[in-house]
C-alpha cells in the first residue's frame, strides 16, 4: 500500500503545472487537494514504525536507520509545508522531490544499488582525477594544433557575407573556398563558438564533448576542413580510444565491482541471519523437548 501511495504521489507531482506569479491551473488546484491525504498516509506509516521499533534511544530503533531518517525528514517537511500556508514556509514544498526516494527504502534491491553507488564514490573520485589529467593532456595538444583554426569561413568577396558556416583554409589539403568567395576571419566557430581550442577552458570542454562521443565526428570534419585530413586522425582516434573506450568504461567497471561486492555482502548477511534463526529455533525446540521429558519424568515419579 505504501509503495502504491508513493508511486501515486510521484504521478501527482509530475502532473503539476507551475505558472508565473504563483498562479495555478484548475488541475493543479485539484492535485493540491490530495496533499493532506498523502501526508496522512506517510504519517501513519511513520507512526506505525515508531510504535513497533521505538523512536531513537535504543539499538534498532526508528531513527537508527538511515532510510527511516530520510522518511522522517520527508514526513516532517510535508507537515511543515502544509502548515506553512500561514507561516510562509511554502518553500519547504520543494523537499517533496525527495518522496520518490521513499521507493528505495521499500525495495531492498534498490538499496543495494544505491549503497553500491555511494561506496563507489572514493574509487570514482580517483578515476575522475585520472580522467581529468587525460582530458587536460589532450586539451593542451589541441591548443597546439587547432588554436584559432575554427574561426575562418568562406565569405563573399564583395559583400563579406559568410556563405558557408564551416572552417576553411587557404592552402591545400584544407578545404578551399569556391570562386567568388575567400577564406577570411572572423566566424564565431562551431556550436556558437563553444567548440574551439582557443583557450584551455574551452579546449577541456571540447575534449570532454569528444570523449562522450557526442558530435566528435563533426569536430573531426571541421579540423579536416581547417588543416587537411592527413594527420588529424592521429589526434582524434587516440582521444576516442583512450578517453571514451577506456577511461569512461573504468567508471562502469568500478560501479559493477562495487555492486557485485554489495550484493555478495547482502546475500552473506541474509544467509547468516537465516542460519542464526535456524539455530535459535533448534535451541528453543531442544529446550522445549527437554522440558517435556523432565515434565514426563516428574509426572511418572509422582504417580509412583
Amino acid at each position: 500500500m505504501i509503495l502504491a501511495t508513493i508511486i501515486a504521489n510521484c504521478i501527482v507531482l509530475a502532473l503539476e503545472q507551475h505558472l508565473p506569479d504563483g498562479d495555478k491551473t484548475p488541475m493543479s488546484e485539484r492535485l493540491d487537494d490530495t496533499e493532506p491525504y498523502f501526508i496522512g498516509i506517510f504519517c501513519f506509516e511513520a507512526g506505525i514504525k515508531i510504535i513497533a521499533l521505538g523512536f531513537a534511544f535504543h539499538k534498532g530503533s526508528y531513527l537508527r536507520n538511515g532510510w527511516n531518517v530520510m522518511d522522517f525528514v520527508v514526513v516532517l517537511t510535508g507537515i511543515l509545508s502544509t502548515v506553512g500556508t500561514e507561516f510562509d514556509l511554502r518553500t519547504l514544498r520543494a523537499v517533496r522531490v525527495l518522496r520518490p526516494l521513499k521507493l528505495v527504502s521499500g525495495i531492498p534491491s534498490l538499496q543495494v544499488v544505491l549503497k553500491s553507488i555511494m561506496k563507489a564514490m572514493i574509487p570514482l573520485l580517483q578515476i575522475g582525477l585520472l580522467l581529468f589529467f587525460a582530458i587536460l593532456i589532450f586539451a593542451i595538444i589541441g591548443l597546439e594544433f587547432y588554436l584559432g583554426k575554427f574561426h575562418t569561413a568562406c565569405k563573399d568577396i564583395h559583400t563579406d557575407e559568410i556563405m558557408q558556416e564551416a572552417p576553411c583554409g587557404k592552402e591545400s589539403p584544407s578545404r578551399l573556398c569556391p570562386n567568388g568567395t575567400e577564406c577570411k576571419e572572423y566566424w564565431q566557430g562551431p556550436n556558437y563558438g563553444i567548440t574551439q581550442f582557443d583557450n584551455i577552458l574551452f579546449a577541456v570542454l571540447t575534449v570532454f564533448q569528444c570523449i562522450t562521443m557526442e558530435g566528435w565526428t563533426n569536430l573531426l570534419y571541421y579540423s579536416n576542413d581547417a588543416s587537411g585530413s592527413a594527420w588529424n586522425w592521429l589526434y582524434f582516434i587516440p582521444l576516442i580510444i583512450i578517453g571514451s573506450f577506456f577511461m569512461l568504461n573504468l567508471v562502469l567497471g568500478v560501479l559493477s565491482g562495487e555492486f557485485a561486492k554489495e550484493r555478495e555482502r547482502v546475500e552473506n548477511r541474509r544467509a547468516f541471519l537465516k542460519l542464526r534463526r535456524q539455530q535459535q529455533i533448534e535451541r528453543e525446540l531442544n529446550g522445549y523437548m527437554e522440558w517435556i521429558s523432565k515434565a514426563g519424568k516428574s509426572y511418572g515419579l509422582s504417580n509412583m
